[in-house]
């Protein structure tokens, strides 16, 4: 059955994701060794992190495309918990970076909560809202006891406050309700009681640093402490024009562009490679997130479409706030560029969900694709594995008629 699961994965997933991956480090070095050497570091030092961080992904990345994904709904209490408990433990063992306690450090290495609260929530929802389609037009049976959950763990995420990361979480479960059909009144209700407080939140509750991002996006020039980052975004974009300087001949990287390795990676890309690199960048992360959507349209089994769309979400919806933000169309928030900017929070969960995806796509094609009777021989012991796969698709246990 393993054999089957590898031959019907979709090996466009993983030359893309290998091939954004591989361009991230390129550029996590071009873009961070100024940085290093400020630091005290050596010149490497980022990019032998970050390709530690890719090796460790994509080993995550090939056990989790050939572990069934039927298997996650059995898990969903277990990562619900363990993310709730590792969010607490942040205001208790936090470490505070840019002004927010959003991580924790374990033995040399940060670990960022609220990037494994994404896929978790993306797993429960999938799981608890599958469950639930037969009476899915019922509020408050099917929709408003996961919306208590969701919204628990995007309060503890804002109060570090992580305002970047909550909004992922908030549109990732905002996709997924969409895509479990729920009835248009409960979306439009959903839709206007998320617009209000998201308006109550920036005039009451919201920080003065927090309201000083949209000075610095919306009008930089005329206010130049909160908008130096954009401006210097802007100075490599426009020095990079349509073919770029050069690998390693950008110079916004010395000390005028801070984050260059990290949320304004792009910037950086632009002024090295040009439009061309950009190009390459957005068309990768766009065919991920067209790819996942339609693995999700092909997929039968509600659990697993629901993870599909889930995850291409994830990855859409972060590449468009951290573009928007290195460009001036939203504000700054801290959110990296998927497989690209340095991190390794985001790149494990990112690794994860692309192996989770991958899996997905190897049982839908599995099921397109007529299963050998041998395959299904009873006198055959069956692996772990296959179990989970005939459980998943019990129609294949079925012998074709006699003509």
């Amino acid at each position: 059955m393993l054999k089957k699961l590898i031959k019907n994965m979709d090996y466009s997933l993983v030359v893309a994701t290998v091939g954004l991956c591989i361009f991230g480090l390129v550029m996590i070095y071009s873009s961070s060794y100024w940085v290093a050497f400020n630091y005290g570091r050596e010149a490497d030092f980022f990019f032998n992190r970050q390709l530690i961080f890719v090796l460790g992904g994509f080993v995550i990345f090939c056990l989790s495309s050939i572990f069934p994904y039927k298997a996650y709904m059995k898990l969903t209490k277990l990562l619900i918990t363990v993310t709730v408990f590792l969010l607490i433990l942040v205001f208790v063992l936090g470490k505070v970076v840019n002004n927010a306690q959003s991580w924790i450090s374990l033995g040399g290495f940060n670990l960022q909560p609220a990037e494994a609260a994404k896929i978790a929530i993306i797993i429960y929802l999938a799981s608890i809202l599958s469950k639930k389609q037969s009476y899915i037009s019922d509020f408050n049976k099917a929709i408003a006891p996961p919306l208590v959950v969701v919204g628990f763990i995007a309060f503890l995420i804002l109060m570090q406050p992580d305002f970047g990361s909550m909004l992922i979480l908030v549109s990732i479960a905002a996709c997924i309700l969409v895509c479990a059909k729920i009835r248009f009144r409960h979306v439009a209700i959903l839709s206007v009681s998320s617009a209000v407080l998201m308006i109550v939140f920036f005039m009451f509750v919201a920080s003065d640093e927090q309201l000083s991002r949209f000075k610095g996006a919306y009008s930089p020039f005329e206010h130049q402490k909160e908008g130096y980052q954009l401006i210097n975004s802007y100075v490599a974009i426009s020095a990079g024009g349509m073919e770029g300087v050069g690998l390693g001949n950008g110079r916004t990287k010395y000390g005028y562009l801070p984050e260059g390795q990290t949320d304004f990676i792009i910037a950086n890309v632009s002024e090295e490679f040009g439009f061309a690199g950009v190009l390459a960048s957005i068309t990768g992360l766009f065919y991920i997130v067209i790819r996942g959507f339609i693995i999700g349209l092909r997929c039968k089994d509600t659990f697993g479409r629901l993870l599909a769309f889930g995850v291409a979400s994830m990855i859409g919806i972060q590449s468009f706030i951290n573009l928007g933000a290195a460009t001036g169309l939203l504000p700054v928030t801290g959110v990296p560029l998927p497989f690209l900017s340095y991190g390794g929070s985001s790149l494990l969960v990112i690794m994860f969900s692309m192996g989770i995806l991958t899996n997905v796509s190897a049982f839908v094609n599995i099921k397109r694709n007529p299963v050998h009777e041998d395959a299904l021989d009873k006198d055959k012991p069956l692996t772990p594995l296959h179990k989970n796969t005939v459980a998943a698709f019990p129609y294949q246990n079925k012998k074709k008629p006699a003509h």
